[in-house]
């Protein structure tokens, strides 16, 4: 992969807090939504032999204030290490001009829902997964 995944997010008036930005918590959403479409995309079919998945840890740096805009962010996305049952993705928020605002890495695990423990990635999903690593 040469570009990682990159997807425009519109910003809602009601994810600002009473400081007049965008709440920290909502960068947990923007990179959530940008994963799942992400997921989406890469694993297409293959998609439903990964099975369920977990978010295990996620670490955020901040690295600006985030103010509303009309225009949206950019959020990008691309896959960082994949291990035998859990990946690692890093998430990117910036805006159109391309400032950073955040940095958001995440462990997915994948589960056996009857379980609760994890269980190895598909050898398929595990390829996908690892044509999309990149150093970034």
């Amino acid at each position: 992969m040469t570009e990682p995944f990159r997807v425009r997010l519109q910003l809602r008036w009601g994810d600002c807090d009473q400081l007049g930005h965008i709440n920290n918590v909502m960068y947990l959403e923007y990179a959530q939504e940008a994963r799942l479409r992400f997921l989406r995309e890469l694993a297409g079919a293959a998609a439903h032999s990964i099975g369920a998945i977990v978010v295990r840890r996620v670490e955020i740096d901040f690295d600006r204030s985030l103010q509303y805009t009309a225009e949206g962010i950019d959020v990008q996305v691309w896959v960082l290490k994949v291990g035998t049952s859990s990946f690692t993705l890093r998430h990117r928020i910036f805006d159109p001009e391309g400032n950073v605002y955040s940095t958001v890495d995440a462990i997915a695990v994948a589960v056996d829902l009857e379980s609760g423990t994890s269980r190895p990635i598909p050898d398929d999903v595990r390829r996908i997964l690892a044509e999309q690593i990149l150093d970034a």
